[in-house]
């Protein structure tokens, strides 16, 4: 079924980058609709979106900060929908799943550990931030993203009614075994959407070991009952994404992963990556899935079952 299919993930904004970083960081809803309705059209069949204060650009995890563009996006676009429940590390965990619970998509990101988050290395390469908090924020070397088993299991049962389902996102070899925990005991479903992340400071790194290492370990865990994705950061981002296309996964790219197109260049755009992404996994031979080829390989409910 869908052979040779790989869904491409697009993450428009996310919560690490600022704005100061690159002008072409969406931050308003209208720039955020834009995006993931752009990244649509270059091929993506999923968008995980994250919300944010169109002043300052800062996270805003509110259901009111989303509903400013998810009702434009679904008005003008087949794509799936994945709302993050990780919203920034620094909000709380109710804070986190609102957005999530109210608008019950086909999709929601769910982070499956506690990590350290080390944002601070970014300071070096952007010198000139034009926001207080950006500094602020970037210069933290106390963050911890916490994911507690409580805080994850409060996610999975503030969601249960809403028949949404979960990009796992797994950081480091742990997260992969907190997954089976939650598997063996009935509270997340096959097939599991697995998405392995390389090179965050406090995860782990982005050698080609680590990303055979984590696939190996998700085989021997799940099986058939599971599909694998794969998000680089910065400028792992393709590299790590022709290697999991070669090896029969999927990908993300997005400009909440990486701001890059090539070496010193910035993408103008989300679409951008989507299209860079797109060349590579052409060149091997494998095709784009669309959203409902996406639907499908990954059991969602449907585009029309969800509260926005």
């Amino acid at each position: 079924m869908h052979k040779n299919k790989v869904i491409v993930t697009c993450a428009v904004t996310g919560a690490i980058h600022t704005p100061s970083m690159s002008p072409y960081l969406p931050v308003t809803p209208e720039e955020i609709a834009e995006a993931a309705i752009g990244a649509a059209q270059a091929g993506a069949a999923i968008v995980h979106l994250h919300a944010r204060n169109p002043t300052t650009g800062e996270p805003d995890q509110t259901p009111e900060a989303f509903a400013k563009f998810l009702p434009v996006i679904k008005q003008r676009s087949n794509v799936v929908v994945n709302l993050t429940t990780g919203g920034a590390p620094t909000m709380s965990i109710e804070e986190r799943v609102r957005p999530a619970a109210t608008f019950a998509p086909e999709v929601a990101s769910l982070n499956l550990g506690s990590m350290n988050f080390g944002l601070f290395g970014m300071l070096d390469r952007f010198q000139d931030l034009k926001h207080e908090w950006e500094r602020n924020y970037l210069g933290n070397k106390d963050i911890i993203f916490r994911n507690t088993f409580g805080q994850i299991e409060h996610i999975l049962t503030t969601c249960a009614g809403n028949n949404t389902r979960f990009e796992f996102e797994c950081y480091d070899t742990a997260h992969l075994y907190n997954l089976k925990y939650f598997f063996d005991r009935g509270l997340v479903k096959a097939p599991l959407f697995v998405q392995t992340v390389f090179g965050l400071q406090g995860g782990i790194g982005a050698h080609p070991d680590d990303v055979q290492h984590m696939k190996r370990t998700a085989d021997r865990l799940f099986g058939d009952q599971y599909r694998w994705s794969v998000l680089g950061a910065g400028r792992n981002q393709f590299a790590i994404a022709a290697m999991a296309a070669a090896m029969g996964g999927n990908v993300r790219v997005g400009l909440e992963d990486s701001l890059w197109n090539g070496p010193g260049q910035l993408a103008r755009s989300n679409a951008e990556q989507v299209t860079r992404v797109r060349q590579i996994i052409e060149g091997l031979g494998l095709e784009l899935a669309t959203p409902d080829e996406a639907r499908e390989m990954l059991s969602l409910k449907g585009g029309d079952t969800v509260n926005f």
